[in-house]
């Protein structure tokens, strides 16, 4: 038996270590709290189809492609290198898209530029965004490339050698794009 002296102290010790243990256990249950709430304000990522349009000329001794670089006006990817690209509007083919950003965003008409080919699709998720991006690649051919007037969308413009394109800050994953695009299946 203790004595009242050591019995208190016992006690006062035993109390402490409940308390302490009560913390801890309180604390963890915060935790977990935390990382629910966490995990469910992680974003849903919204399924976006894109088109990128590749176009190309060869009144020039060496191809060249058509990159624009977007404007702060546009809604991401503020001042990098793109391909003519848009949103694919509910109830529009990819390919009826594609023509669609061709007129919007340089004036080029339907009998100005060629569908050529018609790449597999290039996935990227934006967390930041909240978006995952399904783009659906395509080249085109430029038969009139001086008739080209860019909109609001782009500051500049450049036609370079495929091979420059690893030179540019891009949008993500053009260069996949462009690849899928020229390996993509013909279009008569």
């Amino acid at each position: 038996m203790l004595s009242p002296r050591w019995e208190k102290r016992v006690l006062i010790y035993s109390y402490a270590h409940l308390e302490e243990k009560s913390t801890g256990m309180e604390f963890q249950q915060q935790q977990s709290d935390q990382d629910q709430s966490i995990q469910s304000a992680q974003p849903t990522l919204r399924p976006t189809h894109v088109v990128t349009c590749f176009l190309t000329r060869s009144d020039t001794p060496e191809p060249r492609m058509l990159i624009v670089q977007r404007s702060e006006r546009v809604g991401s990817y503020h001042g990098h290198w793109a391909g003519i690209s848009g949103f694919v509007e509910p109830g529009i083919t990819p390919d009826e898209q594609a023509f669609t950003e061709i007129r919007e965003e340089t004036g080029l008409q339907r009998d100005q530029v060629q569908m050529l080919r018609r790449g597999t699709v290039v996935e990227h998720s934006d967390p930041a965004l909240r978006r995952h991006f399904f783009i659906h690649p395509f080249l085109f051919a430029v038969s009139t490339p001086e008739a080209i007037q860019t909109d609001w969308e782009a500051v500049n413009m450049r036609w370079i050698a495929p091979a420059e394109l690893k030179n540019y800050e891009t949008v993500p994953k053009l260069p996949e794009v462009y690849d899928s695009a020229m390996n993509g299946e013909m279009v008569e």
